[in-house]
């Protein structure tokens, strides 16, 4: 194949994953042609016959009334409110004179309210005292303080963490709700609060990557997300969150970093030893050679390039994708059945691994030969890393 005609069938293949990205369909559920349980529609038309009337009868029948009642649906009536709750109870009278009444109950009904949080002042007032002979003056210690010298106390500061990180409230908009309370606080001020209680709560991050790590199989992932740049006003910057799960006991930890580049993962998981579980993204590439890991990597990402691939190079996009339905449908009866892990591996090298060795021997030269015939080499180096990723 020459030059030029390899360069054509690369845009070529390039402009079809566009256009199919931007308009196709965004479902990747794969659905073989020679599937025997997909329903077909037979719509062929039967024949128009001719007819004549031979035989004429009269037929009499008694028409019948039936009388049905319908019984009203149950409403389940309002939501119970939680018992936790504290109950302000108000007491109702009746306007009529009740004289000579005697009670014979209570109507309840409960409205659910709210009261605003309340900004208030912890007023410390320490008495001094000075000695007899004048030689000492006496006061009470101030108790300690989250941040020194700031006035905000700890129930504030808390307030400020949740309503930011947990409920996404940004600090210029948690200002404004402070200034409705007649109480003006700058954004520096904010950020220096906010910076300083999450200094303060570094032993628990430290905790919660210890309690990560301790596994000896992990999940990673990295996602991007926009940051602020305090250095140009009004624009971002891309940063990226590292994810670690303990996929045995299912807590997460998320570490920031400014960029994309290995350096990230390398320095959390520098005493890692076990089983980590990746996409395909090089910056993992560095575990496959550290001693005492094992990289492993995510049947989902490899299925969706043989996905994206069908168009392309049907006959081993399908092969490998029929292949991965019967593993997944080997991993939903294991679901269904409830089995324990030791249960599920013995199912898995039972069932599932004869058919990831047979996927194993699409070696390389057969993939791209293939793919050859097909004027796609892209679609044949996806399929084939793709490939050896998993297996």
């Amino acid at each position: 194949m020459s030059k030029a005609s390899s360069r054509y069938c690369n845009y070529s293949s390039n402009w079809r994953s566009s256009k199919k990205m931007i308009f196709g369909s965004r479902h990747e559920r794969y659905v073989p042609h020679d599937n025997p349980s997909q329903l077909t529609l037979d719509i062929t038309a039967d024949a128009v016959a001719t007819c004549s009337v031979t035989d004429v009868q009269k037929i009499s029948y008694i028409r019948s009334k039936v009388n049905v009642e319908v019984a009203p649906i149950a409403h389940p009536g309002r939501m119970k409110l939680p018992g936790h709750l504290r109950r302000e109870e108000i007491i109702i009278e009746p306007a009529v004179d009740i004289t000579d009444c005697k009670k014979i109950g209570d109507e309840i009904t409960e409205v659910l309210e709210y009261t605003p949080g309340e900004l208030y002042v912890k007023q410390y007032r320490r008495a001094k005292y000075a000695k007899k002979d004048n030689s000492a003056v006496m006061i009470g210690e101030l108790p300690s303080r989250p941040l020194d010298k700031a006035m905000a106390g700890e129930g504030l500061l808390a307030q400020i963490i949740i309503d930011k990180y947990v409920d996404h409230l940004p600090l210029y908009r948690q200002m404004q709700r402070f200034e409705r309370a007649g109480v003006k606080l700058s954004y520096s001020t904010l950020t220096d609060w906010v910076s300083g209680t999450c200094n303060l709560i570094t032993p628990l991050f430290e905790a919660l990557k210890a309690e990560v790590l301790q596994s000896n199989y992990l999940h990673a992932d990295e996602t991007p997300i926009k940051v602020m740049d305090k250095d140009k006003k009004g624009e971002t910057h891309r940063g990226y969150y590292w994810v670690y799960q303990n996929s045995i006991d299912k807590t997460v930890l998320f570490d920031y970093h400014e960029g994309r580049g290995r350096e990230g993962p390398t320095g959390i998981l520098k005493d890692f030893t076990g089983y980590l579980q990746t996409d395909g993204y090089v910056g993992y590439e560095v575990f496959a050679k550290r001693p005492g890991i094992t990289l492993i990597h995510c049947m989902a990402h490899a299925r969706r390039m043989f996905h994206d691939a069908v168009d392309n190079n049907s006959e081993l996009a399908a092969y490998a994708l029929q292949q991965m339905q019967v593993l997944y449908a080997i991993e939903r009866k294991c679901r269904a059945q409830s089995l324990g892990f030791a249960e599920i591996r013995e199912v898995r090298q039972r069932e599932s691994l004869p058919i990831l060795q047979s996927l194993g021997r699409m070696d390389e030269r057969t993939v791209c030969e293939s793919a050859a015939e097909k004027c796609n080499w892209k679609s044949a180096r996806l399929q084939y890393r793709t490939l050896r990723q998993v297996i």
